[in-house]
């Protein structure tokens, strides 16, 4: 490990561990940070598009229908992070007609993730911010895919390391507390999610963050876990309404995921909170006007559909298929026919319609009949909010 650039740290302290390498074990967080006019400017950004994007989840009519494919492009990006390679479309096809010709293993790691989340967000009515919810997730992320056999749910009892696959410890970037100090080092993490105190909750957020990484409390899976509790957090603060603001896509940018790593190192090894403060608030600034430019997009491509349906007298089932697209925008007729309650002839029906209004087209090469709402997949997957060129015909 790079012990030398820890030994001096003014925010924590080496204990020694496996084959004489030293850990690292983070003190107890601050309960009071000093920010400059540089981090005062970019809480104010912050905050401010994280408020926009609030109003625009309060507004929307059912904004289950962002909620679930945004939670989808998360899960991707986030595992991704890790080393899973599955697309935001595979993803989608797995659900929508079982197609497991990409990688299933993959696949099922990033439904893994979406059903975390959703699991942790039911747990809020019941449980606070602590070690339980985070158990309870990470049982779901592990279950039945790579690291199963990592003790799911429970707490590490090894010590665990970080740095290349198959890299020794002696070759570790850093090495977390020892397993035997994990839990008393996650109960003041637990009170300082849940105190009462004067900071701002992207702060304590962002702190949070970065204390659960440091102690590293699992065998696998820290890391979606961590990403995971950031929009729990805000969500529990009810400073989101609803779960639309995820920073994955700002850490897994290529030049972003090592700039990550390399702050929560840093903050390791200098106490310096303010790069790490600043890289955070930016990423939450720049993916709540992403979240806020996306979602208006998908809610124009939404009415532009249903005034094109309505020009046609469409009938009430194909406006139910439209809003279905929209939480998946693959379907076949088999699912469709399931979700409206009708015959598979009926459902195809209405999807040859969709066909002929250019609002879907029928996949090639399909042993069965496979439909996609590509405008909508297209906006979904666009990289950054200034790629978003969609959303209005013609635009």
């Amino acid at each position: 490990m790079l012990a030398i650039n820890l030994k001096d740290s003014p925010c924590g302290e080496l204990v020694p561990t496996n084959k004489g390498q030293m850990a690292f074990v983070p003190d107890p967080l601050p309960r009071q940070v000093d920010l400059d006019s540089s981090l005062v400017y970019r809480l104010d950004l912050a905050s401010r598009a994280v408020a926009t994007l609030a109003g625009v989840g309060e507004t929307l009519p059912n904004p289950h229908l962002l909620i679930t494919p945004f939670l989808r492009r998360e899960a991707v990006l986030s595992s991704r992070i890790e080393g899973t390679q599955a697309s935001i479309s595979d993803v989608f096809l797995y659900e929508a007609s079982g197609d497991t010709s990409a990688s299933r293993d993959e696949t099922r790691e990033v439904l893994n993730y979406v059903q975390a989340l959703e699991e942790g967000l039911q747990l809020l009515d019941k449980l606070p911010i602590s070690v339980r919810l985070t158990n309870e997730m990470h049982a779901t992320l592990l279950h039945g895919v790579r690291g199963e056999e990592k003790r799911p749910g429970q707490l590490r009892d090894e010590q665990v390391w970080i740095g290349a696959h198959g890299m020794p410890i002696e070759e570790a970037r850093f090495i977390p507390p020892p397993p035997h100090m994990v839990r008393d080092l996650l109960t003041d993490w637990e009170q300082f999610a849940n105190e009462d105190i004067e900071m701002p909750p992207l702060i304590r957020c962002a702190l949070m963050h970065y204390q659960f990484e440091a102690i590293h409390p699992y065998w696998d899976g820290n890391g979606r876990i961590g990403r995971l509790l950031v929009i729990l957090f805000l969500c529990a603060e009810e400073v989101l309404p609803t779960p639309l603001l995820y920073l994955s896509a700002y850490f897994e940018r290529e030049g972003n995921r090592q700039a990550y790593y390399d702050h929560l190192f840093n903050v390791s090894a200098t106490g310096d909170w303010k790069p790490w403060l600043r890289f955070f608030l930016d990423g939450v600034a720049e993916q709540a006007t992403d979240a806020v430019v996306r979602s208006r997009r998908v809610r124009e491509l939404q009415l532009t559909y249903q005034d094109v349906l309505q020009g046609e007298r469409a009938s009430v089932n194909a406006f139910r298929l439209l809003d279905q697209l929209f939480v998946n925008p693959y379907t076949t007729a088999t699912s469709a026919a399931a979700r409206l309650s009708m015959t598979r002839a009926g459902a195809r029906r209405i999807l040859d319609q969709l066909v002929t209004l250019g609002i879907i087209e029928m996949l090639p090469g399909k042993w069965r009949r496979l439909y996609l709402a590509r405008e909508l997949l297209d906006l979904i997957e666009a990289p950054t909010a200034a790629a978003l060129g969609i959303g209005k015909r013609g635009s």
